[in-house]
């Protein structure tokens, strides 16, 4: 089918042609028969503004990809006055792929893509207006950084201390934010190298320029300056896009959310699907007020909720509507199906993180025996560093597993980097770890230094560390790497003598913080960073479980030759955010506590609204489920190689008792455990009155209140000790577990509800 616009930079403006004759001539009704009623509302809107809130499992797709047939078939566009978008090319092929089944031919000259694959479209068409030329190049995030860095060399300012890969991540929230170096007040300004983003800013854009290159954020940060700066350009495109759909609408940022909005101002038939209740990705630039102000931006908006769940039973979805009623930023809806039966959520209090990995990993192994496929099994973590007991347990008992969205625990780029220094700790003569780590953080030892090293060692039949021994003593290598050398050198001779007189762990995580490693990720700023510096401190932890490093070594080593086997099912461990969008039978989620789940970062940096992100994490971890949910928390966690005694998430307290089951946790074998066990037992009590009392005892007495009102289970706060859980209530004395502070006995007077 030709197009009825041939839209170029400097060309003349076609006023729009009248809408064809449809594609293929199906009766209309044809998609909109075997929809439910929402799904044919949000499907037969086509006309105005329409918000269709989606749920989890409530068939957003089947809607899209019926609506865009609906119209097609129908003749109200053109392919190509069709503008589609989607986050990922994946979900934009699969939904290009269903239309074409739908109406039985391929649709050609639809505008389907990602948002920087439809900017980047546009882009091309109009460079030369934005000072590029067609064939500019895109940069990936490592030719950014390669750029940023020669610009900081340039300013004489230091990588160490101010790193490349920190200020490319400056840069590109304030682009997600749409926001021109110009546009950058001062106040905004970060305090990279003392204020000097804004104007480093400016000068990366310069130098993009130059090179007739953009970064992805560039895409459609230049369309907005574009649309901005030639007005008739932007309204031949309103003109061209009869039909506007978004998918995944909850997830834009600022930029993308301005993109959509002048773009959607010419013919307003702008449909965006969405769900408030998943917004989970604010840390990397996600706006949930964009979904929820979208009946202000576009006044008499048609507003569809799909709540009619195909995924879950109802224990599942009533318990996760519950929880994510506590939110107060939300549209509102409420998840439903007609699907009969279901178990509860299962709620179970452990006494520690391992004793937690064994019990999920057993529980797999019985849903395996009764004939459950591990490829239909999860578990969902909320911190990357979660996964090593579990990966560890599952090699143990040769199950089956792959970690989505990311490299194993011991694959990871910080953890080979730290355990290649703690093999040159270990082992000396080991080359390969040697080379790895040499120059890492930079120490100004570059490839010169390293080939007469590389090139003395063949000679003198030595290894390389040995070899550094006796080119330090020449004048032979370039005063700055000799000095670097002879540190190192010193560096790892302190740390060794160490081992004799301290632990093991101790040294490691001594030698990771003086290297300058974990400096390396605190300074780098980046959205991954805190989790790779938990990676860190988890590793410093696994390495305190062997009586030695070389015992240790030797097990990562063992660990690492456990290769994955062919195209066997495996179990799914992931995080949270990697989850979305996936379905399982079966979910476990384990470390629902205090400190962790919420995460206190997401607390301390956004307040309330983090919480709120935080929540709907949870709800959307709940949702993945089809049949089982099974929630765990542990009364002790080892956290930093200290033991930190927990209290069970809000988020626990705030299911719903009818759609919860609590579970007895097993009786640890002796010795098994390394905590004080009445701190143990404590938790369990508090667990046991708090929301999710037991299936099987209907008629239990009410537990017993003090003077005040206040009962076991009920969240407090004190002025001194902060927020707790109450434990157990003697009188007007509270047994209290305070966050972080243990467990305290205080008047009831002293507190009051949280």
């Amino acid at each position: 089918m030709s197009d009825p616009f041939d839209l170029v930079a400097a060309g003349p403006r076609t006023p729009a042609a009248p809408p064809p004759a449809p594609l293929v001539r199906p009766p209309a009704a044809d998609f909109l028969a075997g929809l439910n009623q929402a799904q044919a509302e949000a499907v037969a809107a086509t006309e105005g503004a329409v918000l269709v809130l989606a749920g989890a499992g409530t068939g957003k797709t089947r809607v899209l990809t019926h609506r865009l047939a609906h119209i097609l078939t129908t003749g109200r566009a053109w392919p190509s006055q069709i503008l589609a978008v989607t986050f990922t090319n994946k979900a934009a092929r699969e939904m290009g792929e269903r239309v074409g089944r739908l109406i039985g031919q391929a649709v050609e000259g639809l505008w389907l893509g990602t948002f920087h694959a439809i900017g980047a479209r546009i882009l091309r068409r109009h460079a030369e207006l934005v000072g590029l030329t067609p064939t500019f190049t895109i940069l990936d995030a490592d030719d950014q950084v390669r750029l940023l860095k020669q610009i900081l060399r340039a300013e004489n300012l230091d990588d160490k201390r101010w790193p490349a890969r920190a200020l490319a991540g400056i840069i590109s929230r304030w682009k997600d934010r749409g926001l021109t170096p110009d546009k950058v007040t001062p106040a905004e300004d970060s305090d990279f190298a003392l204020g000097k983003a804004r104007a480093l800013y400016a000068t990366y854009q310069a130098r993009l320029k130059t090179l007739n290159a953009a970064d992805f954020g560039d895409l459609l940060l230049l369309n907005l300056t574009l649309f901005a700066a030639h007005p008739d350009v932007l309204a031949d495109y309103q003109r061209r896009f009869r039909y506007l759909l978004v998918d995944e609408y909850q997830d834009t940022n600022v930029a993308q959310y301005l993109w959509l909005r002048l773009l959607a101002q010419g013919h307003r038939n702008i449909c965006c699907v969405g769900d408030d209740d998943q917004s989970i990705y604010g840390w990397r630039g996600a706006e949930v007020g964009n979904i929820l102000r979208f009946e202000t931006d576009f006044t008499g908006a048609r507003i569809v909720r799909l709540e009619r769940n195909y995924r879950s039973t109802q224990p599942i979805l009533s318990a996760a509507s519950g929880l994510i009623a506590h939110n107060a930023g939300r549209l509102g809806k409420t998840l439903w199906t007609d699907a009969p039966g279901g178990e509860p959520v299962t709620l179970q209090a452990v006494l520690d993180g391992d004793q937690e990995a064994r019990t999920i990993i057993d529980e797999v192994e019985a849903l395996q025996a009764r004939g459950q496929s591990l490829a239909d099994i999860a578990v969902l973590v909320r911190a990357g560093f979660q996964t090593r007991a579990f990966e560890e347990r599952l090699i143990q008992l040769g199950i089956a597993y792959r970690v989505v969205g990311g490299p194993r625990f011991y694959e990871r780029q910080e953890i080979r980097d730290a355990i290649a220094y703690v093999r040159v700790l270990h082992q000396p003569d080991d080359d390969l770890a040697f080379e790895r780590i040499v120059n890492l953080p930079k120490r100004g030892i570059g490839d010169s230094t390293l080939l007469l090293l590389h090139g003395l060692a063949r000679a003198r039949g030595l290894s390389l560390t040995r070899s550094v021994t006796l080119a330090v003593e020449t004048d032979e290598l370039p005063p700055k790497a000799r000095a670097a050398l002879l540190a190192l050198r010193a560096d790892f001779e302190r740390w060794r003598g160490q081992l004799g007189s301290l632990p093991h762990a101790q040294v490691i995580e001594t030698l990771l913080d003086e290297s300058g490693y974990t400096g390396l990720w605190r300074a780098a700023k980046t959205a991954d960073a805190p989790g790779r510096l938990e990676n860190l401190r988890e590793l410093v932890q696994a390495i305190a479980e062997f009586e030695t490093i070389g015992a240790f070594l030797e097990h990562v080593a063992l660990v690492m030759e456990n290769a994955e086997s062919g195209n066997q099912p495996k179990l799914s461990v992931m995080t949270l955010h990697s989850a979305k969008g996936l379905e399982f039978d079966v979910v476990f989620l384990p470390g629902w506590e205090e400190g962790l789940f919420p995460h206190p970062l997401a607390l301390d940096e956004q307040g309330t609204a983090g919480l709120e992100e935080e929540r709907r994490l949870a709800y959307v971890g709940i949702t993945r489920a089809k049949r089982e949910v099974h929630i765990t928390c542990a009364a002790s966690r080892l956290v930093h190689n200290q033991w930190r005694h927990n209290i069970p998430s809000r988020f626990i307290a705030e299911l719903p008792v009818q759609h919860v089951l609590r579970r007895d946790s097993a009786t640890p074998s002796p010795g098994g455990f390394r905590y004080r066990q009445s701190a143990a037992d404590a938790y369990v009590a508090a667990f046991a009155g708090q929301g999710a009392p037991r299936a099987a005892a209907p008629g239990a007495r009410t537990p017993p209140a003090s003077p005040q009102g206040f009962r076991a289970g009920e969240r407090v706060r004190h002025a001194r000790f902060g927020d707790g859980l109450v434990v157990a209530v003697d009188g007007n004395k509270l047994d209290i577990a305070f966050t972080g502070g243990g467990i305290k006995k205080v008047i009831d007077s002293f507190v009051e509800r949280a």
